[in-house]
């Protein structure tokens, strides 16, 4: 049976011209007399020349296959005639056997059209083709602009001569490789130099190239002064039979056995009986039974898994990575081109992703995230941990649902199975078995209404309270995480609401008709919980960050607000049952700020890194000027201590007024440990480092460590309570280029991890020695205790540098008093103070001469 034949014609079937080949929309076919004078169309009696078609009925056709099966002239065509969907078929007459036979027929209703109301094609009269004739040339300025652009010669032509012996020329010449240091001018180098008279950007060169054999030289120990084809066999000088019995007999290695065989023998029997390797120390415990534990054991932190695939990290580095918070082993890593591969971006367009590791396969990633630019940063929602958030290169905020592929994540998707939704797969090696589930963003935020620069930091607010469009901290009456705070060196902060806004509230049909589509997907496969916001999501509220003194605007880069915990909740109770379920985000209103109950315990302040190195202390709250707009306050503080890019700003997950803030790897490579409330600077800086921080962390089980990552590598650990002036242990070489992020979590009880990635799109986890995540006793009483004496030390020495400099202004201001009294004083006055002053002098001089016995008894009587 011949294969279904498309529903698209090539050519007429009403074509006269002969030819082997026929349309695809046509069946030739040969027709017996039986069938001939079953369906009606005997050959020149039924259907003529003249009149060649005949209409057959669908059925008839069909029933002709059933029961005459094979041996029916129209089993060739019987799939094609069920699928044929009118109820006549055109059988057509070929008296000229055009294509091969006597009949042939229709097989779609267009060349049933076409045949049966065939397209008379037009005359046009008076059609002459007419040679163009040239016409006369008119000049519009255009020669002018050949003639300025044409290259002309302008300097004078240099001349070179070139000469040769007279006796070589017509000799034979023999090309072969010779090195240029094997003789003397063998070659003249004409080497570039940098003219300081005048500069040229260059923007294209052209250059030849041309491959060459490879020469290669070698030598072995000396270098010869003649060079001669020999060569050098070495062979081991050994010694002979005589020599060797004479060495085994003799006196001098018998005392040498009797000696040392005692020696050899306690030595095994020790090591068959007792590991002399055995830390003893390290097998006590250092579990929190074992008492104060200061962590004096050296235990680095062990490689624990890598995850690298080049198929996606190619030419990449990693901007950002999160832990999943509910899933064991599994971590998100966001790469982004480099800045040079950016600058020489070709035609091929390389997808931006979100790639999803795990313990459980370590070589593939188990789910990819699609964005639309790369991704600086993202954060998980603390309430729904299928809910992500991430800002782009472009500054535009982008959401993602992952709930479909929560059971992939975790495992347990049967192998074979596939997913009912989001079922999109990135295919580069067209395996089909061995497809990573793609997921689309559900919304991305109006490119209008974004930041003009990369997002650089995002995190979502407590699930304690929102804010409003002001700014004011009010409660939170869903419980749960629906505001979102970006920032971006476009000098400005945004919050935004996930939830759908008054204003795009539908009405009872609307949402009676979206209820319905709810189970629906989109086209491209995408979930609906953000459809509300797609391309139409627009900021609550937008803060910018003036300067104090100067005009101008901070540039953030990093930032970090206090979380909130309600503590007088009265309402709790009430809301116990809905904390279990998460409601649909899509059905979620902003609700009026008149009927929100304002906290007044909500710290709105916030530390904010800028890319000019300072630390900024501001309140995002917004206030009314004289004529009662609303506008930005400026800043409290600000204080320029890295005098670099800031790349870090966390709080302590112990102190929630402790923030450690870290350079980026330029200006004084340094970090910083501030309390908040204390406004006259850091109240810990740490020494200048001979090589560049990069990115810092604090440590989630410990109060007193916190992790720092290098330029060159490596990782610091620093433990406040052992030393302040240096680390406590140094891993080199973690890695062969610059640390980009570090990330703790916390797996088991005894199983904590240190996430750390580079500039070369690898992830490596570590695990952290028990030394390091046990604290030891009372470590948060002693850390607090740290804390307010490395407070007190900065206000005395702020208190002792203020009158330091009391001391030197008033001694400034009596200096220039007196020198203004001594310009103001007579010569003569000038005189007879400095004779008393020499007079005073000299008294003294012979009163202490006197009483040393020094002073002739003839002074005493001399006359004054």
């Amino acid at each position: 049976m011949p294969p279904k034949r498309p529903n698209s014609a090539i050519s007429s079937a009403g074509s006269k011209g002969k030819g082997k080949g026929h349309p695809e929309d046509i069946f030739p076919m040969v027709l017996t007399s039986a069938t001939q004078e079953l369906f009606g169309c005997r050959a020149d009696e039924d259907v003529t020349g003249e009149n060649p078609y005949k209409l057959l009925k669908k059925d008839d056709i069909i029933q002709d296959t059933k029961t005459r099966a094979a041996v029916s002239d129209f089993s060739p065509v019987k799939q094609t005639v069920l699928d044929y969907p009118e109820d006549e078929i055109l059988l057509v007459f070929d008296r000229d056997f055009t294509y091969g036979q006597s009949f042939y027929l229709v097989l779609t209703p267009e060349a049933k059209d076409r045949i049966l109301n065939p397209e008379t094609p037009e005359v046009f009269l008076n059609e002459v083709n007419k040679t163009p004739e040239p016409k006369q040339w008119i000049s519009l300025g255009s020669e002018q602009e050949i003639d300025e652009e044409s290259i002309k010669e302008t300097r004078e032509k240099l001349w070179y001569k070139f000469s040769r012996v007279r006796r070589k020329f017509g000799v034979p010449v023999c090309f072969s490789d010779r090195n240029t240091a094997d003789a003397k001018d063998g070659h003249l180098e004409c080497a570039s130099y940098q003219d300081s008279r005048f500069s040229i950007k260059q923007m294209q060169r052209d250059c030849g190239m041309q491959a060459v054999p490879r020469l290669r030289s070698s030598s072995a120990q000396t270098q010869w002064r003649f060079l001669r084809n020999i060569f050098t066999q070495y062979m081991p000088r050994e010694l002979s039979e005589d020599e060797k019995e004479n060495i085994l007999q003799s006196e001098s290695l018998r005392n040498f056995c009797k000696a040392v065989t005692p020696r050899v023998m306690q030595a095994l029997q020790q090591e068959e009986i007792m590991n002399v390797f055995f830390d003893d120390w390290k097998a006590l415990g250092t579990g929190v039974e074992g008492g104060d534990w200061s962590g004096k054991v050296s235990e680095g932190l062990m490689l624990y898994q890598a995850f690298t695939v080049q198929k996606y990290t190619k030419d990449k580095k990693i901007s950002s990575i999160k832990w999943h918070p509910t899933i064991y082993g599994v971590i998100a890593v966001a790469v982004v081109e480099k800045k040079e591969e950016r600058l020489n971006e070709t035609l091929v367009v390389r997808p931006s992703l979100i790639l999803f590791y795990s313990f459980s396969d370590p070589t593939n990633p188990q789910l990819l995230l699609e964005c639309p630019d790369d991704i600086l940063a993202f954060e998980f929602c603390p309430s729904d941990s299928n809910i992500i958030v991430g800002g782009c290169v472009n500054g535009q905020v982008v959401l993602w649902d992952i709930s479909a592929h929560v059971a992939h994540l975790q495992g347990t998707q049967p192998s074979g199975k596939k997913l009912s939704v989001n079922t999109d797969t990135f295919d580069l090696d067209d395996n089909k078995e061995n497809k990573t589930p793609v997921v689309r963003y559900c919304a991305v935020s109006a490119l209008e209404s974004s930041h003009k620069a990369p997002i650089t930091d995002v995190h979502w607010l407590p699930q304690t309270f929102e804010v409003t469009r002001t700014g004011l901290a009010v409660e939170n009456k869903y419980n749960i995480s629906v505001q979102v705070v970006t920032c971006s060196p476009d000098c400005s902060l945004m919050f935004w609401d996930i939830r759908v806004p008054k204003l795009l509230s539908h009405s009872a049909s609307d949402r009676k008709q979206n209820v319905d589509q709810k189970q629906q997907m989109s086209p491209y496969s995408v979930p609906d919980t953000f459809k509300h916001l797609d391309r139409t999501w627009k900021p609550l509220l937008r803060v910018s960050l003036p300067k104090i003194d100067t005009s101008g605007e901070y540039a953030p880069l990093k930032f970090s607000l206090e979380h909130y915990t309600c503590t007088g909740n009265t309402e709790a109770p009430e809301h116990d049952d809905s904390l279990k379920v998460i409601p649909d985000y899509s059905q979620l209103r902003v609700p009026s700020a008149k009927t929100l109950t304002p906290l007044e315990d909500v710290n709105t302040k916030l530390y904010i890194g800028t890319e000019d190195g300072e630390i900024v202390y501001t309140d995002w709250k917004l206030e009314k000027d004289d004529s009662g707009r609303l506008h930005s306050a400026k800043p409290l503080h600000c204080f320029n201590i890295h005098h670099c890019l800031v790349n870090t700003v966390q709080r302590s997950p112990f102190f929630k007024d402790i923030i450690l803030t870290g350079p980026s790897p330029t200006g004084s490579w340094n970090f910083a440990i501030w309390k908040e409330g204390i406004m006259k600077g850091p109240i810990i800086l740490s020494p200048s480092s001979e090589q560049m921080f990069t990115v810092g962390c604090w440590s989630l089980s410990r109060p007193a460590v916190f992790f720092i990552g290098k330029e060159d590598g490596s990782i610091e650990v620093w433990n406040l309570l052992e030393k302040t002036s240096e680390p406590a242990q140094v891993h080199a070489h973690v890695t062969n280029t610059k640390i980009t992020c570090i990330i703790p979590w916390i797996g088991s009880s005894k199983q904590h991890f240190l996430a750390v990635s580079d500039d070369l799109g690898m992830v490596r986890v570590f695990e952290i020695p028990r030394t390091l995540y046990i604290p030891s006793r009372s470590e948060h009483l002693s850390m607090r205790k740290y804390f307010e004496l490395e407070e007190d030390r900065l206000v005395d020495f702020l208190k002792r540098d203020e009158a330091w400099a009391k001391q030197r202004k008033e001694a400034e201001e009596l200096k220039k008093k007196m020198e203004l009294d001594n310009q103001a004083k007579t010569p003569e006055e000038n005189d007879g103070e400095n004779r008393k002053e020499y007079n005073d002098h000299v008294t003294l001089e012979e009163s202490i001469l006197k009483g040393m016995g020094l002073l002739p008894a003839t002074a005493n009587t001399q006359d004054t």
